[in-house]
């Protein structure tokens, strides 16, 4: 395979640049929010928004649709909802005096499927999308159809302690490439909101790519070069998030799977060309990792009693695993002879 040149990568950097000040101006002060679903979005892979109602998750997920002129279906998950209003169903026609099935596509049939408050469904109509996230197609009696080309789940739900929720499956949880946790705004982006914002009215957006752009700018972030040291680098974190491998996995029931290393390698890829390199680095893992790995654990119930949280344990393991493949983890470090 023939790797990214620095021309065709700068390029591509002036058209994520322009995603990005375009989603700036939907959602106020989240700066590194979108870095990172533009980062998922390249990657190919689904994301998982989640915070408290009124943040503006559905908001970013519909200027991203605008700004890459992609055919985008809203999803609302309500717990009436069944695995058939998402995928389609077979109706009964009549064609010339013969009765058959015929399949009807749902609105999972489209490029970017909004599944808005996703816990809010219930687990069996949740698994509808395993099939889909996965393998990018949809079976219904034995017959499968294909999903368009590109095709992302971004979901958005609310904490889980709220009323009402069910827990999204380890399985389908383990498809989402990140999960982002959107944060409550500071006061001088509240006031900013409040100055330029009217209730019940949307932003206006330009569309930024289309489908030609970002078919190349996918294909682009695959023949970006990953240094065999920083795939190790990747290894050796996954490994460290199961029990016995490190310190911090201490707190950690189940680690997490390949598919986590495989989302690392994507997603640091994908961050190397939003900064305009030819190679993935370090950095770039570092920088991903927490969004990749903190769905992808489940902790030990002595490690919540004492109040450690995915995040916490997460940051720990990114402490003690050393970038380079041979050096002394900081949690083994000696103290300095006197």
């Amino acid at each position: 395979m023939e790797f990214a040149s620095e021309t065709e990568v700068a390029d591509a950097g002036k058209h994520v640049r322009s995603l990005s000040a375009a989603l700036n101006q939907v959602l106020f002060g989240q700066e590194e929010l979108i870095d990172l679903v533009l980062t998922g979005v390249l990657a190919r892979g689904h994301i998982l928004l989640e915070g408290l109602p009124g943040l503006g998750k559905t908001e970013l997920v519909k200027g991203l649709s605008k700004t890459l002129r992609l055919d985008t279906k809203r999803i609302q998950f309500t717990p009436d909802l069944l695995p058939g209003d998402i995928t389609g169903n077979p109706v009964l026609q009549e064609v010339n005096g013969n009765r058959s099935f015929v399949f009807q596509p749902g609105p999972l049939f489209t490029n970017i499927a909004l599944a808005d408050e996703i816990n809010r469904a219930s687990p069996k109509t949740q698994s509808a999308l395993l099939e889909a996230m996965q393998e990018r197609r949809v079976t219904v009696l034995g017959e499968s159809h294909e999903l368009p080309k590109p095709f992302f789940v971004l979901a958005t739900q609310n904490p889980i302690e709220l009323e009402g929720t069910y827990p999204l499956p380890e399985a389908q949880l383990d498809r989402f490439l990140f999960k982002l946790e959107v944060t409550r705004n500071d006061v001088d982006t509240l006031e900013r909101i409040v100055n330029h914002r009217e209730l019940g009215t949307e932003p206006e957006i330009e569309s930024i790519m289309d489908a030609a752009t970002l078919d190349a700018t996918l294909a682009l972030v695959r023949r970006i070069f990953l240094p065999e040291v920083v795939g190790n680098y990747i290894a050796r974190i996954v490994d460290a998030t199961h029990p016995g491998q490190s310190s911090a996995a201490r707190a950690i029931r189940y680690g997490a799977s390949p598919r986590a290393a495989l989302s690392l390698a994507s997603a640091a890829k994908a961050r190397a060309l939003m900064n305009e390199r030819t190679h993935a680095s370090f950095e770039d893992v570092k920088f991903v990792a927490p969004s990749v790995l903190r769905h992808r654990i489940v902790l030990e119930y002595h490690a919540k009693v004492e109040g450690l949280t995915n995040n916490d344990v997460v940051r720990s393991i990114l402490e003690e695993v050393p970038a380079q493949a041979g050096a002394t983890p900081k949690t083994m470090k000696t103290a300095p002879s006197a």
